[in-house]
């Protein structure tokens, strides 16, 4: 059996802009956990790698209901990798497609009961200080459908807090990834301005938005998107609820 760290490894679920998901077990006590690996650059730069540590260290202290639990940050054979919560369910991105393929769009209801849910975590973590009541300025940066995952008993939890802030500065990210981040970025954000926590607050509106009306929020090619994005210019849109 494959290992990573103590982790047994039992699936690949899944692949992203910053590397592979697996299932994995923790012997020691028979916990289920997500093993995220981290494959874009960080571990050849020095400098990113402790970026990388030093934030999702920071996010390791976020103890929320509405934010996936960071359990151990660790790394094998140059491979950095983050072991979390693992949850049953599917993220928001997921749902949106099969809610349009069905035609059956999220209900008012459900879309402001999701957004209520993700609006708990973010002003959680926003407001996050240290033990001398200095404010640690966390934001997430990356409000976007695949990291909002969804149980199948209705929690709703946001994931990859610490992370998004590292892998920006890496330079190994596809043209696809590109594309899917800027479109939830806030006009600040994609204008390469400095960000405050506005920036992930804009970005919830944006997943409001596509919720509601079952329309990407902005359209096009990268540039499109990005030209958007920066001007704010989208399609005012009825809701379809």
């Amino acid at each position: 059996m494959k290992t990573l760290g103590k982790f047994e490894i039992l699936d690949r679920i899944g692949q992203g802009a910053m590397g592979v998901v697996y299932k994995a077990r923790d012997p020691l006590i028979g916990r289920l956990v997500a093993l995220k690996t981290i494959t874009t650059g960080l571990a050849e730069d020095p400098a990113l790698l402790e970026r990388f540590y030093h934030e999702a260290h920071s996010a390791g202290a976020l103890q929320h209901p509405n934010i996936v639990t960071i359990y151990e940050l660790g790394e094998e054979d140059h491979t950095p990798f983050i072991a979390m919560e693992y949850l049953f369910g599917k993220d928001l991105r997921h749902i949106l497609q099969k809610a349009k393929e069905k035609e059956m769009p999220l209900g008012l209801e459900q879309a402001l009961y999701i957004t209520s849910r993700i609006c708990s975590g973010l002003d959680y973590a926003h407001k996050m200080a240290d033990f001398q009541g200095k404010p640690l300025h966390i934001i997430h940066r990356d409000i976007s459908p695949q990291n909002i995952l969804i149980t199948y008993q209705g929690e709703v939890k946001i994931v990859d807090f610490g992370i998004a802030k590292a892998a920006s500065q890496s330079t190994v990210t596809s043209d696809g990834a590109i594309k899917g981040k800027v479109a939830y970025m806030s006009p600040e954000q994609a204008s390469g301005e400095k960000i405050d926590h506005r920036s992930d607050i804009f970005s919830m509106g944006i997943l409001l938005y596509e919720m509601l009306t079952q329309k990407r929020m902005f359209t096009g090619d990268t540039l499109e998107i990005l030209d958007k994005v920066r001007k704010g210019a989208f399609e005012q849109a009825e809701a379809v609820v």
